[in-house]
């Protein structure tokens, strides 16, 4: 697939590989993980691990798992491109028991597994880790115990196992899962280390089986044996956050992937380390969100693009029945500016205009335009569905019933001293401010702020701004409100009707100058959760925080 820059037309990438239909479903179905042995990059003091809370290396045999299994990380090779065989990390598979549900690791594919199951139904993961490094799975989106999440302080080191016992609480939907230990998350995912973890609904009126496609997008950069390449070795480059120059999908590089003339669900999923994409269709046609990180939107939305940042998930109805035999239709990621700024002179570095200069890390900036992918019409004829006009409805959550509605608590993402922070601090292990301990069982607001301007820093404190996807663990939220008056406009008009701010979610991009209040509630389940930046090296710089539930 030809990741090509739009406006400029260069082409980063000529290769091409065609699979028949057969292969394209189990490669999309399931996959294994990808993993290179590259350098890990410390970027800031954190307090130490904490122990292992009792009963996490063992199971709990008053534990009745619908679903049980073995999920090892591994270091492996496998073949990704002709000649030499990539270094990888490897999630192996070992179902020991699956009621009413599927997990799935097919051979030869970077990513997975990926789970299939039902709401209310009781999961067991016998997480082993082989990794030179100490590892910790996170549990993306999944309403669960703060032990069960996957906080850095609960990362195992090689040899050990830690056993995750947790009942599925969330509404249907596409949810995942990733490695998040302290200071090298990022380098983990890079490396292969994710997989789906899917809620399946009873909407029969929705494409199912072949036709319920998981998407997961990601660039990486290979070198000329074949090896991934992580960061450059400058600190520039970390700052910016990974950008390859190869889309794969599911793990699989430079795919067409066949189609059959009937109706799809694609659970679209931004794996990247820090790219954003802004998705649409090269026919023209309506990109049709049926759902985001929660699960189904009351109705579907008509966008002509969707912006999605890494981290977050959107559900995508696309009927390929009208569509010729051999006919192609691609996915794209239009042209957009990101609002990058450096403040050294060169003012805007985004929207495609890096060039080559010091700030890009090896692939295209964020924000050039590419095709991601193909889907090819066979001559088959599948199933075909009409399009629901309605889902079920999603109470919304009063602002009235919030604890702090009329003050928010605020929480600025910005850059100090070449250094990602929250509010002016950095992640400590088990450091929880007072402005980040909230009461269980209260409804509150949040606002998230992407800048420091107007807090009196000093010119020269905020001058580097770049988006921040941001991510909070062990809930779902509502987006109240999404500020701009305080952007560029010049950035806005590139993304302005991308976003999709209904539904339930875990993760929303936050622009320069943007502000977004969220509401949430603060139920079942007290202790300390993260929240933090998905773009994953400001995540392992330190841009991440602690917050803690309270009786």
């Amino acid at each position: 697939m030809l990741l090509k820059d739009t406006a400029s037309g260069q082409v980063y990438i000529k290769l091409v590989i065609i699979m028949d239909r057969s292969d394209f479903m189990k490669k999309l179905s399931s996959g294994i993980a990808v993993t290179a042995f590259l350098p890990v990059f410390t970027f800031c003091n954190s307090n130490s691990r904490t122990s292992i809370p009792e009963g996490s290396y063992n199971v709990n045999n008053a534990f009745n798992p619908d679903v049980d299994v073995e999920l090892s990380a591994i270091r492996n090779n496998i073949q990704v491109l002709s000649g030499d065989k990539t270094g990888v990390y490897s999630y192996t598979l070992k179902v020991l028991k699956a009621d009413n549900a599927t997990v799935e690791n097919l051979p030869g594919s970077w990513l997975g597994p990926v789970f299939r199951v039902k709401q209310g139904q009781k999961i067991r993961v016998r997480f082993k880790n082989q990794l030179p490094r100490e590892s910790v799975i996170h549990w993306h989106g999944l309403h669960i115990p703060p032990e069960m999440d996957g906080h850095p302080m609960y990362a195992v080191d090689n040899g050990e196992q830690y056993v995750y016992e947790f009942e599925v609480n969330n509404r249907p939907g596409t949810y995942w899962f990733h490695p998040h230990p302290d200071k090298i998350t990022g380098p983990q995912v890079y490396q292969g280390l994710a997989g789906m973890f899917i809620v399946e609904d009873n909407e029969n009126h929705l494409p199912t089986g072949e036709y319920d496609i998981p998407i997961i997008i990601q660039d990486r950069i290979f070198d000329g044996n074949n090896q991934l390449v992580y960061l450059q070795n400058n600190q520039m480059s970390q700052v910016q956050g990974l950008l390859g120059d190869r889309i794969v999908v599911n793990g699989n590089p430079d795919n067409k992937l066949p189609v059959s003339k009937s109706t799809y669900r694609f659970r679209m999923l931004n794996g990247s380390n820090a790219r954003i994409y802004k998705l649409a269709w090269s026919d023209g046609s309506d990109v049709i969100v049926i759902g985001t990180d929660g699960g189904l939107l009351p109705q579907p939305e008509r966008k002509s693009y969707v912006m999605l940042a890494p981290g977050e998930r959107i559900e995508i109805w696309k009927d390929f029945s009208a569509m010729n035999t051999d006919d192609n239709v691609l996915l794209q990621s239009l042209p957009f500016n990101d609002g990058t700024s450096m403040g050294m002179g060169g003012g805007m570095m985004g929207g495609g205009m890096m060039g080559g200069g010091m700030m890009q890390a090896a692939g295209p900036a964020n924000g050039t335009g590419f095709d991601i992918c193909a889907f090819t019409a066979t001559s088959e004829r599948g199933e075909r569905k009409s399009l629901p006009s309605a889902f079920q409805n999603i109470s919304s959550i009063p602002e009235s019933e919030a604890v702090n509605a009329a003050s928010p608590r605020q929480f600025r993402f910005y850059n100090q001293h070449m250094q990602w922070v929250i509010n002016g601090e950095t992640f400590g292990m088990k450091e929880v401010a007072d402005w980040e301990k909230v009461r269980l069982n209260t409804t509150e607001i949040w606002e998230f702020i992407n800048g420091d301007s107007g807090r009196g820093m000093g010119m020269m404190q905020d001058m580097m701004q770049m988006p921040h996807p941001v991510h909070l663990h062990g809930l779902q939220f509502q987006i109240v409100e999404r500020d701009v008056s305080e952007m560029q406009q010049a950035v806005w008009e590139t993304v302005k009707d991308g976003f999709i701010d209904n539904g339930w979610q875990d993760t929303f991009l936050l622009l320069p100058g943007m502000k977004v209040k969220i509401a949430l509630k603060f139920e079942d389940y007290t202790g300390i959760y993260v929240y933090h930046c998905h773009n994953l090296e400001h995540e392992d710089m330190g841009m991440m925080r602690n917050f803690e539930v309270l009786e």
